[in-house]
């Protein structure tokens, strides 16, 4: 790959490389069963940290307390985490090196959502949402004046960026390009094409989910994120905003997405699927739709490109979804219930075959 690649071309390249030879396949969801109980946790996060969280998410539900609360303090978890370089605290930048967080939060109870954009030096950005949501009649906020609106509320202003974050965007900058000063002198190094295997772990559009149904019946949840990678400074991608990169009804149940930010705007996928589960859909079904849906509509214009996204879902009965655009490799998310803490891996949509 060229240095000089821009990195729309590298993201065209990486995702949808040599696609005229591949074929679009749909994949059986018959492996997958969700069974319902209530009350339920999930986050589209299956590492260590997303246990944490959902440990103390479920020690609000399992003791009585809110959806709202439990996906709040969970998600405070992830990012609070200085190594998940996708949200939060140790996010990666945008081009000029600056941390820009995004969230939202939606309480099906009283079908009420706040959001910030572009949020800067400020770890805990759902806070900040909930906030919004709870003491105005606004839902979102952006740039200098959600920083202004979440330091009156008492929120401490904070440096995001962690040696890990920093040094990976100064990779990037390095690498980039072969048109600036960035990276070693000349005289000192030889630069060659890198190969894209080599790059893909630079660029990242890292989203956190969490989804809940307290005792009650009612549903709550969190989407939140540093955003896109090396994004053009300003840029929003989906997860503040509602119906895209997250949905709540307390009726049916709620809906998180993560990938490619401008797919999921294009699409309000979010509600997308939530709509289809009052349908009769079950969540592993409307998540798998929603895929399917934003994949015809680029068939339909580009058979080349095929982009990532990965959608979960829960109903008010407890029932969970996980589905994936991909090259092949099962999705996975995070549930806590009263049969206590497990990963399941999801289906495969649509995937890209030799």
């Amino acid at each position: 790959m060229s240095l000089s690649m821009t990195r729309r071309h590298f993201f065209k390249r990486f995702i949808g490389y040599g696609a005229m030879s591949y074929l679009w396949k749909n994949l059986s969801t018959s492996k997958f069963r969700a069974s319902g109980k209530i009350p339920l946790i999930i986050t589209s996060n299956s590492n260590e940290t997303g246990k944490r969280a959902l440990e103390i998410g479920w020690k609000i539900l399992s003791q009585g307390g809110s959806a709202l609360d439990a996906v709040e303090k969970a998600a405070n978890v992830i990012e609070l985490d200085p190594e998940d370089t996708g949200v939060g605290y140790g996010g990666l930048p945008n081009e000029d090196g600056v941390i820009q967080l995004d969230a939202s939060i939606m309480d099906g109870k009283t079908y009420n959502a706040g959001a910030v954009a572009c949020l800067e030096n400020i770890k805990t950005p759902c806070s900040v949402a909930r906030i919004i949501m709870e003491h105005t009649d606004h839902i979102l906020l952006v740039g200098k004046d959600a920083l202004n609106f979440a330091k009156k509320w008492g929120f401490k202003e904070e440096d995001l960026m962690t040696d890990k974050a920093r040094k990976i965007w100064l990779q990037w900058k390095e690498s980039h390009s072969d048109k600036d000063d960035w990276g070693p002198p000349e005289h000192l190094t030889e630069r060659k094409n890198t190969p894209e295997k080599e790059n893909q772990g630079l660029f990242e559009h890292g989203t956190v989910n969490v989804l809940a149904v307290d005792k009650k019946g009612d549903i709550a949840g969190v989407t939140t994120t540093s955003g896109l990678s090396f994004k053009i400074p300003g840029r929003v991608g989906d997860s503040p905003i509602l119906g895209a990169g997250l949905y709540v009804d307390n009726e049916v149940g709620a809906a998180g997405a993560t990938g490619r930010g401008e797919d999921v705007i294009k699409s309000c996928s979010s509600f997308y699927i939530v709509l289809r589960m009052k349908e009769g859909k079950s969540p592993q079904q409307a998540c798998e739709d929603a895929l399917r849906m934003i994949a015809e509509k680029y068939k339909k214009i580009n058979p080349g490109y095929l982009p990532w996204e990965k959608f979960v879902a829960i109903n008010k009965a407890g029932e969970f979804g996980c589905s994936t655009i991909s090259d092949g490799s099962l999705p996975k998310m995070s549930l806590m219930n009263e049969d206590g803490y497990r990963i399941m891996e999801g289906t495969v949509a649509y995937k890209i075959r030799e």
